[in-house]
């Protein structure tokens, strides 16, 4: 079957293709062209500055003393003298190149988004309606959204049977859900932070029941990647009476669920402290010297189906995989019914490495995979996990896995959505695209 590429369709990627060419290639010989020789020398003089910028946060985050205030104090002077030489050296050409890359960016992906390289979204289905639903709220959670919004009065209106935690004690989330779908309840919903919604939705997941998710917690990663408008947790409500369905896949670290992601190695030792709740950044910089120069904490091991990974300072295993390629959109998840996990893998041992991860695009240090299990062992009987914000301890080897289409949530009809994620830039096809004429 031929594609005519003469069509209107065609016709425009293709000028936007060369557009796009044309635009990257004045963004980069324009700087070298008009300061000559000072050009190419501010170009190294610019990857020298990236490098050394990378090597002094790596020192900042493995020294102490007096080492990691100098440290800290030329990754901050670095990058400042760098711009300085660049505004000294290009004038007016370093507000015009830096427009050209943006064009070259934006034509590249309009020519690009017609490919067939676009992710397909979340498939939305009829929700059935519900009679007696359920929620659990926290009233302390996101600062006393619960209240600020009006979550109960709102949710007991449109029939809910609400249940508040108790601020003063620890409640057993787990067995308040079980014990509502014993009476009856047939839809499970959570106003809190994400720890306490995967709780709920593993159960919810265990009795094929419709799971609400009411974004009042600090972040709410999960409801962000759900499309909820995180900005009006009320509106997260509209679910019970016109709302769609997703079937979203669930994680488990063990028999832990997670909707988020479970983190291994420095971070998750980091959390465990009892000092991070208090003092998040000095609890931070005093333990991460030792974590990451592997003075303290466990050797790790991540095996992803036949791939290894030996001695990672950290690995993230998430449901379903964060984006990694568009800046925009970084630590976002295009799709969370994949059946996938994503796997994050960190191994930096020197500055080289640290500057390495800021300079090569595809750098030995990072692994980004994916499967649909995970087993993450290490030299001791257990290993401090960080399981959607919660922090755990658990035997090793610890098996990671995913669930498809475990969880059926309910969302608003109308609500923001996920932004869609734009093309990765591909120069080889974008050359294709534009040297295209006639019929292919």
């Amino acid at each position: 079957m031929s594609v005519d590429v003469n069509a209107p369709a065609w016709h425009g990627q293709r000028w936007a293709a060369r557009t796009a060419l044309a635009a990257a290639a004045l963004a980069v010989l324009l700087p070298l062209g008009y300061g000559g020789l000072d050009g190419v020398l501010l170009l190294a003089a610019g990857l020298a500055g990236g490098a050394v910028t990378a090597a002094a946060v790596w020192w900042t985050l493995t020294r102490r003393g007096p080492a990691r205030w100098l440290a800290a104090v030329l990754a901050a002077v670095t990058p400042t003298v760098v711009v300085v030489l660049f505004v000294v050296t290009l004038g007016w050409v370093l507000v015009l190149s830096p427009v050209l890359w943006a064009v070259a960016v934006w034509s590249g992906r309009y020519a690009l988004r017609s490919t067939g390289t676009r992710p397909k979204r979340m498939k939305e289905h009829r929700a059935r309606s519900v009679r007696r639903p359920f929620l659990l709220m926290n009233p302390r959670s996101g600062g006393g959204k619960v209240e600020r919004f009006g979550l109960r009065e709102k949710a007991e209106r449109l029939g809910a049977r609400v249940v508040l935690l108790d601020p003063e004690e620890h409640q057993d989330v787990t067995a308040l859900a079980r014990a509502a779908v014993a009476e009856g309840a047939d839809l499970l919903g959570v106003a809190g932070g994400d720890g306490t919604q995967a709780l709920v939705a593993a159960v919810a997941a265990e009795h094929d029941l419709p799971f609400l998710v009411v974004c009042a917690g600090t972040r709410n990663h999960f409801a962000m990647d759900l499309g909820l408008d995180r900005a009006d947790p009320a509106a997260c409500l509209d679910a019970l009476t016109d709302g769609v369905e997703l079937r979203v896949d669930l994680g488990f670290a063990a028999d832990h669920p997670f909707v988020n992601n479970a983190s291994f190695g420095a971070y998750a030792a980091v959390v465990q402290s009892p000092a991070y709740r208090d003092d998040k950044i000095g609890t931070t910089l005093e333990l991460l010297p030792d974590l990451l120069t592997r003075q303290r904490g466990p050797r790790l091991t991540a095996r992803i189906d036949a791939t290894t990974l030996d001695g990672p300072q950290a690995v993230l295993v998430s449901n379903n995989a964060y984006r990694t390629g568009d800046p925009v959109g970084l630590g976002r998840r295009e799709r969370l019914d994949s059946g996938q996990l994503g796997i994050l893998g960190v191994k930096v041992d020197s500055a080289a490495e640290a500057a390495a991860l800021l300079l090569d695009p595809d750098p030995e240090g990072l692994a980004v995979l994916s499967a649909r299990e995970v087993v993450v062992d290490a030299d001791q009987p257990e290993i401090e996990v960080g399981v959607d914000g919660e922090a755990l301890v658990l035997p090793t080897p610890v098996h990671c896995r995913i669930v498809p289409g475990a969880l059926r949530v309910h969302v608003p009809r109308k609500r923001p959505g996920v932004p869609e994620a734009q093309p990765r830039l591909n120069w080889r096809q974008l050359r294709k695209l534009a040297a295209t004429a006639g019929r292919a």
